[in-house]
């Protein structure tokens, strides 16, 4: 080829990437480009949504990767074209202007995403210019991984041991983008990144994430993470313990490789490694999916869930969201998630299933919320969560087994120590009473400075009766 056009998307590192690999090594020049997309900007509900945040740091700290990568290959002037507008009108008009023969993109799983690539590649064609794009953000996709019988898995046991048989050292290979940097062509004259205002959108918020941002901060991370690995296994469940890698922001923008992290799991070996590279194919089982089964987008992977009744329950719904339960562990995990973008994952199983069977609410209104305060946000993997924890997906909890709030808090916070860092209401309640505060006596309330009803709210459901009525209504599907 004499010139192509890489368009980055969820995959913002200038390292280990296949369409700029491709692009480097079969063509002659090689322009890259990101567009802050307003079909997606447009529809955020808050200007301050720390994803566009990191999203900005990361461009930037690309433009001056790809930059240095040039200058190491020769070039000089190279860096990342960036566009504010929408994709379908922008990469065409690009890819036009700068007179490329291929523009060359990472796969992406989602509905949406699919549709905008279809009608981008038919507006490139009638220029004739064509689009193919890579595999990137999973180790294994699509068709990659099927059973005996050629057809989808639908539970993750089987999946993952498939999954695991099939993994070797071909498939965690990096991509040596900087073996061909020397095709790095300089961007147009007068390109520049624009500021976050000029997009339409603070970050002020973006600092209570308290996340190394960029390429340089899943590196941080993961250097961070490699020397506790050992006991991910052991530590992984508990909020108030550094158990987890806190990579997850950085997978979803892939300023860190999935290449890189299977490898380096794999390659480790011990429970730890083994338990967090099952983790890595929980996400690429969810992605596999949502590729086969796009419905579940708005429907349940089980269809014997469409009989399944939702309470219309606003008022509960609202305290759930607010963090106004009574139950310590979901308002602390609720507070998390709201005042920093994040929720650990034992957390998330929790709170996901006290909306749908403690409050009996759709889990489709828990997993929108999520899509909108989440730092990782996912469709795939919050998709797969909500319906895991609501019975209603492919490899779901059995509906009568249902989370006990409290047992639930006992065991995962038993000292009380992440509630009381995001309640700070419940900071002198006594430890026996820290996972049920509601059970304090109008002395031991005076004692901790904590009026139930007042300071603290009592609890929004009793979990027992709430389980007897879970039991009902998803008892309508046990035939199936």
């Amino acid at each position: 080829m004499h010139a192509a056009l890489v368009w980055f998307r969820r995959d913002l590192r200038h390292f280990d990437h296949a369409a700029l690999h491709h692009a480097l090594r079969h063509a002659q020049k090689v322009y890259c480009v990101f567009v802050f997309d307003r079909d997606i900007l447009d529809a955020l509900p808050a200007r301050e949504d720390r994803r566009v945040g990191f999203i900005h740091h990361a461009v930037c700290e690309l433009d001056a990767a790809l930059c240095e990568l040039a200058r190491s290959g020769g070039n000089s002037g190279a860096g990342l074209i960036v566009r504010h507008g929408r994709a379908i009108d922008e990469i065409p008009r690009l890819a036009r202007a700068l007179g490329v023969d291929q523009v060359c993109a990472n796969r992406d799983y989602e509905p949406a995403a699919i549709t905008r690539d279809s009608r981008v590649a038919e507006l490139l064609a009638v220029d004739g210019i064509g689009f193919v794009d890579f595999k990137d953000q999973v180790i294994f996709e699509r068709d990659e991984i099927l059973t005996q019988s050629g057809t989808p898995f639908s539970v993750f046991t089987p999946y993952r041991n498939a999954w695991m048989k099939r993994l070797d050292a071909s498939y965690v290979k990096p991509y040596p983008v900087e073996k061909y940097a020397s095709a790095l062509a300089p961007k147009p004259s007068g390109e520049g990144i624009p500021s976050l205002d000029a997009l339409g959108f603070g970050c002020s918020n973006l600092m209570q994430l308290r996340l190394p941002l960029g390429v340089t901060g899943g590196r941080t991370l993961l250097a961070d993470f490699s020397a506790r690995i050992e006991r991910y296994k052991r530590a992984r469940d508990f909020p108030s313990v550094k158990g987890v890698s806190y990579l997850s922001a950085h997978l979803r923008f892939g300023t860190v490789s999935i290449r890189e992290l299977a490898g380096f799991a794999w390659r480790h070996g011990g429970e730890g490694a083994e338990t967090w590279l099952g983790e890595l194919v929980w996400r690429d089982f969810y992605h596999m999916i949502l590729w086969h089964h796009p419905q579940v987008v708005d429907a349940p992977f089980k269809p014997a869930y469409d009989r399944v009744v939702w309470d219309e329950a606003p008022a509960l719904h609202a305290a759930w969201c607010e963090a106004r339960t009574g139950y310590p562990i979901v308002d602390a995990a609720m507070r998390q998630l709201h005042q920093t973008g994040y929720m650990h994952n034992r957390l998330r199983m929790i709170v996901a299933s006290f909306l749908t069977k403690d409050l009996g609410i759709d889990w489709r209104r828990g997993e929108r919320h999520f899509a909108q305060h989440l730092m990782d946000y996912d469709l795939a993997a919050n998709n797969g969560g909500w319906q895991w924890a609501a019975s209603t997906g492919c490899d779901a909890q059995p509906y009568f087994r249902i989370f006990n709030p409290v047992t639930q808090s006992q065991k995962f916070d038993p000292e009380g120590r992440f509630i009381r860092r995001y309640l700070p209401e419940l900071a002198h309640v006594p430890d026996r009473f820290i996972h049920t505060p509601w059970l304090m006596g109008p002395v031991e309330q005076q004692a901790a400075r904590c009026r139930i009803g007042t300071d603290y709210p009592a609890p929004v459901v009793d979990h027992g009766q709430a389980r007897t009525r879970t039991l009902a209504r998803l008892g309508v599907t046990k035939s199936d």
